[in-house]
């Protein structure tokens, strides 16, 4: 049931598996003779430089997936000189990873309706020293991810005949679990159990929220800002009138609208109608270096990606999420070698080839 909750999608997953093959849709030409020996990686996206041009996505609660939780993830992204986005709902504080790595760190926001949290958390994030903000706005309800349902899965996982056979089946995380501490999500109060999440939720978030409650936000905030979970330009350009620094293609995994487009199909559309006036971030999909390549000839200005860690994270903790990124990372330089990409600014729709 834990795999399903990383792997899973809603209704009939279309959106959640054409994600990750849209980028079959594409083929890189690639240059000869051009020199490459050590390429440039290196991309800036709202004025952070990154050593990688990719993200690591915010996600909610992982230490669901191991007992280290978001410390594998924060790990991760130092080690290869790139951003570490943390969720609202993470089950380690905005404090403690923080202080933990030296790496550059974003913090992600959901759409609540209490106004009083909202500004507590911002506050808290700055004060941490996170330098930007990422606001979720693909998720006013919960989308129809019937995997869950199946496995019987909650948060924390309950027990009964099902549970316990899965359990028996992965018993090092089973030992991780019974045997560490429980699932919190700690930026909420110390007493706030993850038991009473699903309500919490549904309390708290806000369809109603609006582009002028965007903009409230960006007030408090005051500061670098990304919009998360835009699939169409029209939005993209009210983003960028509203204020936001960058805009995120993403369709929550395919985790939310069941049928909603592949976020790399997005890309040369929202480009062309917003310019040069923020950056471009391909949330989703994201398996090899050719697929980071292949949206920043398209026109991004990064990728961000939060499956593959966690899969990482939850096989070996930290060291399975450093091992993740790095091989990630390590593909991105071998394929701009292959390519003939000295930098990422050489990229351009020249070297694609459409299949469709």
């Amino acid at each position: 049931m834990v795999f399903d909750y990383i792997d899973g999608g809603a209704d009939d997953e279309i959106a959640r598996f054409e994600g990750q093959g849209a980028f079959h849709d594409y083929r890189l030409a690639h240059r000869v003779l051009s020199g490459v020996d050590k390429p440039n990686m290196s991309a800036k996206v709202m004025g952070q430089k990154l050593d990688v041009p990719f993200i690591l996505s915010p996600a909610a609660g992982n230490r669901l997936f191991h007992t280290d939780g978001e410390i594998g993830p924060a790990k991760a992204a130092e080690k290869v000189g790139t951003v570490y986005c943390l969720s609202t709902l993470s089950s380690r504080s905005i404090e403690e990873i923080s202080a933990l790595t030296r790496g550059p760190k974003w913090f992600q926001l959901y759409v609540w309706k209490d106004r009083v949290l909202v500004k507590e958390m911002l506050a808290r994030a700055k004060k941490a020293g996170y330098t930007a903000l990422v606001l979720t706005v693909d998720f006013p309800i919960t989308g129809n991810r019937e995997r869950d349902p199946r496995n019987g899965f909650t948060i924390p996982p309950k027990l009964g005949p099902k549970q316990i056979w899965h359990a028996l089946n992965a018993p090092l995380w089973s030992l991780d679990y019974v045997t560490k501490s429980s699932v919190k999500y700690a930026n909420l109060a110390e007493d706030t159990s993850a038991v009473s999440l699903n309500e919490f939720v549904a309390s708290q978030l806000s369809a109603d929220f609006s582009w002028d409650d965007a903009e409230w936000l960006l007030g408090e905030w005051n500061g670098p800002a990304m919009i998360k979970g835009v699939a169409r330009s029209d939005d993209a350009i009210r983003a960028v009138k509203t204020g936001f620094n960058a805009i995120s293609l993403s369709n929550h995994g395919g985790r939310q609208l069941g049928c909603s487009p592949a976020p790399i199909h997005c890309v040369q559309d929202v480009r062309q109608a917003i310019g040069s006036e923020a950056d471009l971030v391909v949330d989703g999909g994201v398996r090899r270096g050719t697929d980071v390549l292949k949206a920043i000839a398209l026109g991004a200005t990064a990728v961000s990606f939060a499956r593959p860690y966690l899969f990482g994270l939850a096989a070996f903790g930290t060291a399975g999420a450093v091992q993740v990124v790095s091989q990630i990372a390590e593909a991105v330089e071998r394929d701009m070698i292959l390519a003939g990409i000295g930098s990422l600014g050489q990229l351009d729709e020249s070297f694609i080839r459409y299949l469709k």
